[in-house]
């Protein structure tokens, strides 16, 4: 029951900060640089990790694939299915599990060290709401940010794919028939339920990275405790938004 009260207690807590933050929304342009400054630390410095994890994602799709569609004789299908997944359910969620790892942990990590360290009751006692200079930046760069990062890495799976088809001998499909394939039944709406999951998840895990952070309590030991309870729950937050975002759009 304890358990339960402080799960509930967090999700109550994350939507206030939410509240809060977009409230502080007409001083945004006092923070645009603040807001760019998060957007290259978060977003660019992440683009070569989401390169190569999307890459082989998309190889390993398409040889795993191959391997099952083969014996059926249907391997001319094989750019649609990795169009799709990478499309709809593997390029976002994907994304927002090295978000999660990567951005997530280190936003929870400086924001639990600035209130262990009472950096943070020092702008509250300075009139300075933390929620508008600490995390309405960090949500607004991450809401500018996924759908690039999710892009990205789709467009680079579809790539992946297509070298594995092009090389791997007993799959024997050819890049222009490969992206016949993608594009034939590829449509804008699924290109956009991608996206839609990717700024769901990006904005559900630099806001669980905030509320976590902030809401530190002890010495410096929780700090670790912390970035652990961060990554894990925003793990957990993208695998159950992933259902219930996928039967809404469906």
């Amino acid at each position: 029951m304890k358990r339960l009260l402080c799960c509930f207690e967090s999700i109550g807590s994350a939507v206030i900060l939410a509240y809060r933050s977009f409230v502080s929304l007409p001083s945004a342009p006092r923070i645009l640089k603040r807001t760019a400054e998060h957007g290259y630390y978060g977003g660019y410095t992440s683009l070569p990790i989401v390169a190569i994890l999307s890459f082989f994602i998309g190889s390993v799709l398409a040889l795993q694939s191959g391997i099952s569609m083969k014996d059926f004789g249907a391997k001319q299908f094989i750019g649609t299915l990795v169009g799709e997944s990478m499309a709809r359910e593997l390029g976002p969620v994907m994304v927002a599990i090295i978000v999660a790892g990567r951005v997530g942990s280190a936003v929870t990590a400086e924001l639990a060290s600035m209130k262990v360290y009472s950096e943070i009751d020092a702008l509250v006692t300075m009139n300075i709401p933390p929620w508008r200079l600490l995390v309405l930046p960090r949500l607004l760069s991450m809401l500018l940010l996924m759908p690039v990062l999710a892009m990205t890495g789709i467009v680079i799976g579809w790539i992946g794919g297509m070298v594995v088809c092009d090389v791997v001998d007993f799959i024997g499909v050819d890049s222009q028939a490969y992206w016949q394939s993608l594009t034939q039944f590829l449509t804008v709406k699924k290109m956009m339920d991608g996206l839609i999951k990717a700024e769901v998840f990006g904005f559900v895990v630099m806001l669980i990275a905030c509320n976590t952070g902030l809401r530190t309590r002890g010495g410096p030991r929780e700090i670790g405790f912390a970035v652990t309870k961060s990554v894990v729950t925003s793990l957990v937050a993208i695998l159950c938004l992933d259902y219930f975002i996928t039967k809404i759009l469906a």
